[in-house]
């Protein structure tokens, strides 16, 4: 087989068929294909295909456009009959929970439900991320700090350290979370002291960082002249307060200069499951 050339791009097709909304299979696709740097997916996701119907289009579209196929369908005359025809065209089809599934089955001694969205059910889960994603836009960038007291997590920092983003993907989790920006000059209200149940994350980043993303943000908001807020020294004297604050009130700090929102997030989410363990 001839290796490919690891300084050349190559496109490919990637086919994402499910019955329910694909979004584990564009989240697996991604994650699998970010291993590949010089593969670029061009992807097509053919969602809630219930039907024969819907079937026959999403597989014109694979015959017109032959790549990959991942797929998650619970049907089996729908799920045969796909791979059936992809078989035909000599285009793999992978079903990319079939190997987690078949493990879980043997490891209960008992069968799937074969619900189609099953992990999407309206229950009180579903409802409490609702709930937290509500209660992320309430208290977002500074409102209702009194309110902040019945967060799970409250997240401070200097402009652009990502706080907002960080927010609202920990309420997809299910965690209420809020969060209050550092503004030179400016100390966070002492009602933070006196908080019991949230814990409060100092987010922290390199200063040529928050430098590049806040030019981004000054540029693209049409402001040309350079000020305070995208000082490289200024900007370090910010951080280097910060840091100080948190360490001076003892909160843990994560670094977000690397790490994507998820990963940010996931940090966040193992401090909080120790500081439940210690109260």
């Amino acid at each position: 087989m001839t290796q490919a050339n690891p300084n050349t791009s190559i496109y490919f097709h990637m086919h994402l068929v499910s019955d329910s909304t694909g979004e584990t299979l564009v989240n697996l696709s991604r994650a699998t294909s970010a291993q590949f740097p010089h593969g670029i997916a061009v992807e097509h996701l053919h969602a809630l295909v219930r039907s024969e119907e819907q079937l026959e289009r999403a597989l014109l579209q694979v015959k017109n456009y032959p790549g990959l196929v991942f797929y998650t369908m619970v049907n089996p005359k729908r799920r045969r009959y796909l791979e059936e025809r992809c078989a035909e065209l000599n285009i793999p089809a992978v079903s990319i929970l079939d190997p987690a599934l078949a493990s879980l089955g043997r490891y209960l001694g008992a069968p799937m439900s074969s619900e189609v969205g099953a992990q999407r059910t309206m229950d009180d889960q579903y409802f409490g991320r609702i709930t937290a994603l509500d209660f992320a836009m309430a208290h977002d960038d500074g409102q209702d700090v009194d309110g902040l007291r019945n967060a799970d997590i409250v997240l401070l920092g200097v402009s652009r350290t990502s706080k907002t983003p960080t927010c609202i993907y920990l309420a997809n989790r299910g965690f209420k979370a809020g969060n209050i920006p550092l503004v030179p000059g400016m100390q966070p209200s002492a009602q933070l002291k006196t908080f019991k149940r949230p814990l409060i994350v100092g987010l922290i980043s390199t200063p040529d960082r928050i430098v590049e993303i806040r030019r981004q943000r000054v540029n693209a908001m049409g402001q040309r002249n350079s000020t305070d807020y995208v000082d490289t020294e200024q900007v370090r004297a910010e951080m280097m307060a910060a840091k100080q604050m948190f360490r001076r009130e003892g909160w843990p700090v994560v670094d977000v200069s690397r790490r994507s929102i998820e990963e940010t997030a996931a940090r966040i989410i193992n401090l909080v499951q120790d500081f439940k363990k210690r109260t």
